[in-house]
């Protein structure tokens, strides 16, 4: 993960290459067309999606992407969350498998209904 203090996304996108900038572009698209009117964000340093609050980030990683869809979201989602490793806040997908991206919709869908 880039330690660098980023303004915007594209600046923390420049910081990485290959199959991880790939994988963050992917989640980022993902994310983007499941909540059109989210604005995307740099928060805690991360890409975020904003809708009112924030809504999740990603980040990238050597080996991995996080996804930081909050506690709530991750606890609710846990038993289709199995074969991720996962803490309290975060999922882990691996570089070298498919995004996840219809449990990522659900995902999204779930913490825009309960943000408020």
């Amino acid at each position: 993960m880039s330690t660098a203090k980023h303004k915007t996304i594209q600046d923390y996108w420049d910081s990485f290459d290959g199959v991880v900038l790939d994988k963050m572009k992917e989640l980022h698209q993902c994310i983007l067309q499941t909540i059109p009117n989210a604005e995307p964000c740099i928060s805690y340093n991360m890409p975020a999606f904003r809708l009112g609050k924030i809504i999740a980030y990603y980040a990238g990683y050597k080996n991995h992407i996080g996804f930081y869809p909050m506690p709530a979201c991750i606890q609710h989602f846990a038993h289709e969350l199995k074969p991720y490793k996962t803490s309290k806040g975060a999922v882990q997908f691996a570089l070298d498998e498919p995004l996840p991206l219809d449990l990522i919709v659900k995902m999204i869908h779930y913490n825009t209904l309960n943000i408020q």
